[in-house]
């Protein structure tokens, strides 16, 4: 049965003054202090209006752009970026909650038509990490929400059980391929390995990827996708991580994990061999987020180099030749670090070659230009104050339009999907 959607959208961009310290927090230059509430909220409530300044970065400082102060040609993607409109709830029938994985589907498939957008939920009812079972699809034809697939959560074949991840694509075949980053508990205290789950076009499990090179796969998927055959690109968050009593230490032991898949006919995605192309990573245990550890993965046009969100390191990193190397790059080449980043999550490339980077400590994406290594914009798209700083938490999955012209992203605090163009 579908769901009604929880449409919102706005006409302008509200503009508000904020400086960089040195420390390279925001601080408002105009009117009171940021509110400061630190409870986090995850329940569904009423969609709210965003509010969405524009920084500009040069030379590791932060200078301040207003939405409607250039008429010159844009020198980034965000500035063409106009309107936002909240789509949809994401909480399905029974009950999960916190999304974190947003794919748009490239091929129409069994009960997926192609532009449709799959959510998946990191969350179960009561609000245990690492215990969300179900995807659903978003359709932006009926603008109306449907249930793709609920995975058995005692899915044996999976190390640990089921709570899918930020890592997930959907093939040409039809197949789609999400990870499970698992929890007995809500905690990483009883997590386990976690898989690779395939599902197939009807929403069915097909069959599951296990091997020792996976633990807990964590953020979004790299893909390069010939139809008979694919490259995936998954972070590997999961290794030496334990509880998050206490003060938890960095493990610097998370993979980039390379698998490249024969993709036969009809028939699920096989796994032909695994390379891991990135180790070294710290990863950590947090009460609040379950973990951090890297989470964006983006291939370069050329796919000569592999981008790579490094949460605890506050940077992005790249790897050479990663479609044929077969020996780890350790954490790579540093691009870019600190400013604007605050501790980087989901990362997709605009159409423009720049990187597009969520922040998991407040409400903004950046923009990043690759080719110099430069921070762009950060611009807020969650400015919800129940946080410190504002949208703190709440930012994870993020995916392109078919188009090129806008994005998708969630809000996990209030499980929503929503458009940005």
């Amino acid at each position: 049965m579908p769901f009604a959607p929880n449409s919102h959208a706005t006409d302008q961009i509200e503009s508000h003054a904020f400086d960089h310290d040195r420390n390279h927090r925001f601080v408002r230059r105009h009117g009171g202090p940021i509110v400061n509430n630190p409870s986090r909220k995850f329940s569904p409530r009423a969609a709210r209006a965003l509010a969405w300044p524009l920084f500009a970065a040069a030379l590791g400082a932060a200078a301040l752009v207003s939405a409607g102060s250039a008429h010159a040609e844009p020198q980034g993607f965000l500035e063409t970026v106009k309107h936002h409109t909240t789509l949809i709830n994401t909480v399905p029938g029974n009950g999960d909650q916190n999304p974190y994985a947003v794919v748009v589907a490239p091929v129409t498939a069994g009960i997926v038509k192609q532009g449709d957008v799959l959510v998946g939920n990191f969350n179960n009812s009561t609000n245990l990490q690492g215990t969300g079972s179900t995807i659903i699809n978003y359709h932006p034809d009926t603008k109306e929400m449907t249930l793709f697939a609920t995975v058995p959560r005692d899915l044996k074949e999976c190390p640990g059980g089921i709570g899918l991840s930020t890592a997930m694509t959907m093939l040409k075949s039809g197949y789609v391929i999400v990870g499970s980053t698992p929890s007995n508990d809500g905690t990483t205290g009883t997590k386990g390995a976690g898989c690779l789950i395939v599902i197939d076009p009807q929403g069915k499990v097909a069959s599951t990827i296990s091997s020792p090179n996976i633990n807990d796969p964590w953020g979004n998927m790299a893909v390069v996708d010939n139809g008979s055959s694919a490259t995936l690109f998954v972070s590997m968050a999961g290794f030496g991580v334990g509880g998050a009593d206490g003060t938890p230490p960095v493990f610097k032991q998370a993979t980039v994990l390379r698998l490249d898949l024969d993709v036969p006919a009809g028939k699920p995605p096989v796994v032909k061999k695994e390379t891991v192309v990135g180790s070294g990573f710290g990863a950590q245990a947090d009460k609040g987020v379950f973990l951090v550890g890297p989470t964006g993965l983006a291939l370069s046009a050329d796919q000569k180099l592999l981008y790579v969100s490094d949460a605890i390191g506050n940077r992005i990193t790249e790897i050479d030749e990663p479609m044929t190397r077969d020996t780890s790059a350790g954490v790579g080449r540093q691009l870019t670090a600190d400013g604007l980043l605050h501790r980087p999550l989901a990362m997709v490339t605009a159409p423009n070659g720049h990187l597009l980077v969520t922040n998991a400590l407040n409400g903004q994406i950046v923009e990043i230009d690759p080719a110099s290594g430069k921070q762009i914009y950060a611009r807020w798209i969650d400015t919800d104050k129940a946080q410190s700083p504002p949208g703190n938490g709440d930012l994870f999955g993020l995916a392109m339009t078919p188009e090129g012209d806008g994005f998708y992203y969630v809000q996990d605090d209030v499980n929503t999907l929503v458009l940005a163009k």
